[in-house]
């Protein structure tokens, strides 16, 4: 895509539109298009740009030194930022601009050098999930290309299948976990971080995937007997309906365990009861986790 609009760079960037309206009345690095019907819309360089400057800005540059940079200025700063938060941000920038480009090779190098560095867990928790939170709304919105998506996701996948292949825990525990997503959610790279998390400490993993329907989940159940079920359900289609899903859940397992994770329990506001449960944050799932 090469037509953003202000709530995108808003999302993306962290700056509020207001303070991206009053910077380009003020300094030269945003110049926005205009459709038909006079609505702003920014390409993928203004973006770019605009990342690299929030970032910069937030790390302690006033707007004013940074709009006299050239390219290779903005550059070398960005490259001296020594704060863990900053390197952090500034990786997480670089995926977001490597897939607007649909620049795979450079994407796949960044994700690598960070895993060799740091660690697959650290990367999933510090980088991916940072940038999948970031661009998860312009999916959502069709603000992003199809094909960017797809590209995006299966490097990810590969990675995360590459970290859980090498897993070898020191200890083991004896729980299983099955891991499924409800049928149509196709979404699962937030549950093979899970897979990768409970192998690493030692659980069993039962891993079903992607899409698949609570018929099939039964007949899985029935003859491995799991201690618990888990879903991590990052984004949905329009079609699915959450209340549902629990209530069916909780209708065909009413005695095991149902662990539920991910950006829709942040904000379900009804009161959920046994099997159900929610993991709202990366702590607690650690907690469950760890107390197994």
């Amino acid at each position: 895509m090469d037509a953003f609009t202000i709530k995108d760079l808003e999302n993306l960037s962290g700056i509020k539109a207001h303070t991206l309206r009053i910077w380009e009345q003020r300094y030269s690095f945003l110049k926005p298009g205009r459709s038909f019907t006079n609505i702003r819309y920014y390409s993928n360089e203004e973006l770019k740009t605009i990342l690299n400057i929030s970032l910069l800005n937030r790390y302690g540059f006033k707007i004013s030194h940074i709009d006299k940079m050239n390219a290779e200025e903005i550059r070398e700063k960005l490259l001296s930022l020594t704060q863990a938060g900053a390197q952090q941000d500034r990786v997480v920038h670089e995926l977001i601009q490597s897939m607007i480009d649909l620049n795979m090779e450079a994407f796949d190098t960044v994700l690598d050098n960070y895993i060799l560095a740091r660690g697959i867990e650290r990367a999933v928790t510090q980088i991916i999930f940072p940038f999948l939170e970031k661009i998860g709304i312009l999916w959502l919105t069709n603000h992003i290309n199809p094909a960017q998506e797809h590209l995006v996701t299966n490097i990810i996948r590969q990675k995360l299948i590459v970290g859980i292949e090498a897993v070898r825990p020191a200890v083991l525990v004896k729980k299983t976990v099955l891991l499924f997503l409800p049928e149509n959610e196709h979404h699962e790279l937030g549950l093979l971080f899970m897979y990768y998390l409970l192998k690493s400490r030692g659980a069993k993993v039962i891993y079903l995937g992607a899409s698949i329907p609570i018929k099939d989940v039964q007949y899985v159940v029935n003859l491995k007997q799991p201690d618990y079920l888990y879903c991590h359900l990052t984004t949905v289609g329009q079609n699915f309906n959450f209340d549902k899903f629990l209530q069916q859940m909780a209708k065909h397992f009413p005695t095991l365990p149902v662990l539920v994770s991910g950006m829709l329990t942040q904000t379900y506001e009804k009161k959920i009861h046994p099997p159900i449960q929610f993991k709202r944050s990366f702590k607690e799932v650690m907690e469950f986790i760890t107390a197994l």
